[in-house]
């Protein structure tokens, strides 16, 4: 429990810590920002404008007094309006974020699912015809710009074949074959590198764990091959492909902005760039916010996997 304790308090404490660097970044950009909030389009803005947005915006009061009113805004929930069409920042990303994490999910779940028997059974047969196919499909995949694949299903699959829509999104309750038939070429096109990388980690790691002499003395004793790869070499083998997967699973938040957007997904990709565009600063923010601590969750929850995986970790 306290080792739990400790792992929550650094990722509150990381998050502090975030929150403060995207608070101190936004007033060391040069220039007014409400000024060039209204300058957008080439336009002059005149004094008195310029003095309103900066009461709405509250820049013209103290920088402390600033950076405490920002916190006891995150404590509450509350992110600001969007300054384009003054609509709330969290419901805006409440809206969009399940969208988002379904994607990621569903492409981690693709991955993982061929991914890890596939490194498994190439280790298993190292130098076997599967174990050169799987790792030179690997390697191209690991090649390809996630943007270039996702071009190239819509052209083979959506235009050539007629297989798959090419994009857009309808909700889950209204149609659930059309949605699962729509989430299906992102979520692949999000697969592709992630599997590629845990085929690899989890080949390398197998191979490691089946060269230790604990598996080698289990063979001795007459355990079949099948009870000897499950007890003693897939268990230790998941740890590092663990830590692999937690970090490629931060690392997909940001790769989702290019997929979400060849694939006309509604995901947080279109407010982001909508934002970062109109100079939207809340509505920055609060992605930015969001996405850091969505990868914090995931640390966290790497950690209580590795407790499961490996109990001595608690202790330390």
């Amino acid at each position: 429990m306290w080792w739990l304790a400790k792992r929550i308090g650094t990722s509150l404490l990381l998050m502090w810590v975030v929150a403060t660097i995207v608070f101190l970044a936004l007033h060391m950009v040069p220039g007014d920002p409400a000024e060039m909030l209204l300058s957008t389009g080439g336009a002059m803005p005149d004094a008195y404008a310029i003095a309103e947005l900066r009461e709405k915006l509250g820049l013209n009061r103290p920088i402390l007094e600033q950076y405490g009113a920002f916190l006891a805004g995150l404590t509450r929930g509350d992110l600001g309006a969007s300054l384009v069409d003054d609509y709330p920042v969290a419901e805006e990303i409440a809206l969009r974020l399940p969208r988002t994490l379904e994607l990621i999910l569903a492409g981690t779940l693709i991955a993982v699912t061929i991914a890890l028997p596939a490194g498994t059974f190439a280790a298993v047969r190292q130098g076997g015809a599967f174990d050169r196919a799987a790792s030179a499909t690997a390697a191209v995949l690991q090649a390809v710009p996630v943007f270039v694949l996702g071009t190239l299903l819509i052209l083979v699959l959506a235009q050539w074949l007629r297989w798959m829509p090419a994009g857009g999104y309808t909700p889950f309750l209204e149609n659930p074959g059309r949605h699962l038939l729509l989430l299906s070429l992102p979520a692949v096109a999000i697969a592709k590198g992630l599997a590629a990388t845990i085929f690899r980690m989890t080949r390398a790691s197998v191979l490691d764990a089946l060269s230790r002499d604990h598996v080698r003395t289990a063979r001795a004793k007459g355990l079949t091959p099948q009870r000897v790869l499950r007890r003693h070499v897939v268990r230790n083998a998941l740890i590092p492909v663990t830590t692999v997967l937690g970090l490629q699973m931060g690392t997909l938040l940001g790769g989702t902005v290019l997929v979400e957007y060849v694939f006309n997904w509604p995901g947080l990709s279109t407010p982001l760039l909508r934002a970062v565009e109109a100079r939207d600063y809340p509505m920055v923010v609060g992605i930015v916010l969001t996405v850091s601590g969505l990868f914090l969750l995931i640390n966290l929850a790497m950690d209580l996997i590795y407790a499961a995986l490996d109990p001595r970790i608690t202790r330390g």
